[in-house]
């Protein structure tokens, strides 16, 4: 899965621009899509299996794409889990409805004052930038999607731009913990994440724009709960800046959290079994062809070596199938592994996903972890 919420992908409604594309009204359906499809996977790696759909239009498993290690593999942890804590919490999603300060200043940082101010609804609203509608694919909204927690807009005739004067990084950075703090939001709930060049199809003066041509920068300030990041970026607040540091975009992802419950992480021996198991689904690389080919190379692996281990959150429960239409009820954390794979001529060095909560991995084995 890219790490980027820049590279044109869905997470639950939300859908940040690539390159030459626009910010998406409505995309809840699309996540809703991708859930159905892949009834046996793990909510919270949706994402994983989506980049997979490029490779294959084949309905995957979870299986598919994790690592079957033959039984003579020697499966060996190197990761420090010395900072690793003994135990975290699972949160629980609560109905979503923004606060008017919330509204009206994001309205005041899109530029759509002359639109009016929503109230605070439960409801799904849009503003246009003008009298068409959804059928004028040049128009810009303002967008609130209560069912998927999220605020966002995208300017008018987003898929052209010019290339001048476009911030340098630290004026992106500085303005965009500007913008958080003019939606009330506190940056200790924030991490600084990566900054990304975006693409248009045509340039400032309406010409068809090369491939490498870059109207815009976006930066992710990255939601963080307990100390632990979101997954891939896909949750906090995102802005891109144009030429002259105009903001081309942006999409604020916040559902409201309540903590359910606090349970017991897993050892190194337990994610080990789930290994084994084969239920750790690799990782795409951005715009990888190869991947079902690098997954199944792994089978050759004489010795397979656990390196580092980071934790993050996500939106679902691992191992629990969502139901048809239905967005998850829980945000959980979950563990990313690096690993180096000795393959005997070369070493290939891989990402996993793999469970931290001990009641996740007994659902998935179907029997007490040991």
């Amino acid at each position: 899965m890219p790490r980027n919420v820049v590279s044109g992908k869905s997470y639950r409604g939300i859908y940040i621009r690539g390159s030459k594309s626009r910010i998406a009204v409505e995309l809840k359906a699309t996540f809703d899509i991708i859930v159905n499809t892949f009834m046996k996977t793990l909510p919270i790696l949706v994402a994983i299996l989506a980049a997979a759909l490029t490779s294959s239009a084949a309905p995957i498993a979870i299986e598919d794409i994790s690592p079957h290690l033959s039984t003579n593999a020697q499966i060996i942890w190197k990761a420090p889990t010395s900072t690793l804590p003994k135990n975290l919490w699972v949160y629980k999603i609560l109905p979503n409805s923004f606060t008017a300060p919330v509204i009206s200043n994001a309205v005041v940082l899109a530029s759509f004052q002359s639109k009016g101010f929503p109230q605070p609804s439960t409801n799904q609203i849009i503003l246009w930038d003008h009298n068409r509608k959804g059928d004028d694919p040049l128009a810009g909204a303002f967008c609130i999607l209560p069912d998927a927690e999220v605020i966002q807009f995208t300017m008018r005739n987003h898929a052209a731009g010019s290339s001048e004067a476009i911030p340098s990084d630290e004026m992106i950075a500085k303005r965009a913990w500007d913008c958080v703090a003019q939606l009330g939001i506190d940056r200790a709930q924030l991490s600084q994440g990566g900054i990304q060049n975006n693409g248009c199809e045509y340039d400032g003066k309406g010409g068809l724009a090369t491939n490498d041509y870059v109207c815009g920068r976006a930066i992710t300030l990255v939601r963080k709960i307990d100390g632990v990041d979101f997954q891939a970026e896909s949750e906090g607040f995102s802005i891109e800046f144009g030429s002259h540091g105009t903001i081309r975009s942006f999409g604020l992802h916040w559902p409201n959290l309540e903590r359910f419950d606090n349970r017991q992480t897993v050892s190194p021996k337990q994610i080990i079994r789930f290994i084994r198991a084969n239920k750790t689904p690799v990782f795409p690389n951005e715009n990888e062809e190869t991947f079902f080919q690098r997954v199944k190379s792994l089978s050759q692996a004489k010795t397979f070596t656990i390196t580092k281990i980071t934790l993050y959150y996500g939106e679902g429960i691992f191992g629990e199938t969502p139901k048809e239409n239905e967005t998850p009820k829980y945000v959980t954390p979950y563990a990313e592994l690096q690993a180096v794979a000795d393959l005997g001529n070369s070493n290939l060095t891989v990402r996993l996903a793999a469970p931290i909560i001990l009641s996740d991995v007994n659902q998935i084995l179907g029997h007490k972890a040991k």
